[in-house]
């Protein structure tokens, strides 16, 4: 997809009913499904951590939740801690980590043009350390996320505005 040099057209090539867009923004409508993946990616799965985060009213992440399992982007697991009742964690599936390389996307974007360039994650390949941006890359040259892992960077002091 490219800015085209000439005049603009008049019509999207895909119609919305074909895009996987816009058909993507049916089921990740809101900033707090997004914040709520954000949570999950970083590990954040237990659900009064995730409304502490992100400062969530307990009904909307309720039904934010549920539609994102209902989507078949997290699982809902069951714990226990000691002798209190059961509770339940939600962790990302297939799916749902399919997206993380938007979230990092958005991530880089916001930290670029935001602000300033001074980022609050570092990523890299836990192998060989090598750093990793996000972006379109050829057929097969891909990096498995169970090889990423990212270092904040933003408590650093040369980050410190």
């Amino acid at each position: 997809m490219s800015n085209p040099e000439s005049d603009p057209i008049r019509q999207s090539p895909v119609p919305m009913d074909q895009c996987g867009a816009a058909l993507a923004l049916d089921v990740l409508p809101d900033r707090w499904t997004w914040m709520i993946l954000r949570e999950l990616f970083y590990g954040v799965g237990r659900f009064a951590d995730i409304q502490d985060d992100i400062g969530i009213p307990k009904s909307v992440l309720s039904g934010r939740l549920a539609k994102m399992v209902e989507n078949d982007l997290i699982l809902k697991e069951a714990y226990r801690d000691g002798t209190s009742r059961t509770r339940h964690a939600y962790v990302l599936t297939q799916k749902g980590r399919e997206l993380v390389p938007v979230i990092v996307a958005l991530m880089q974007w916001g930290d670029k043009h935001i602000k300033g360039g001074k980022p609050a994650l570092e990523f890299s390949d836990r192998r060989n350390g090598n750093a990793v941006k996000f972006g379109i890359a050829p057929e097969g040259g891909v990096l498995p996320l169970r090889r990423l892992t990212y270092t904040p960077v933003w408590d650093r002091p040369e980050n410190k505005v």
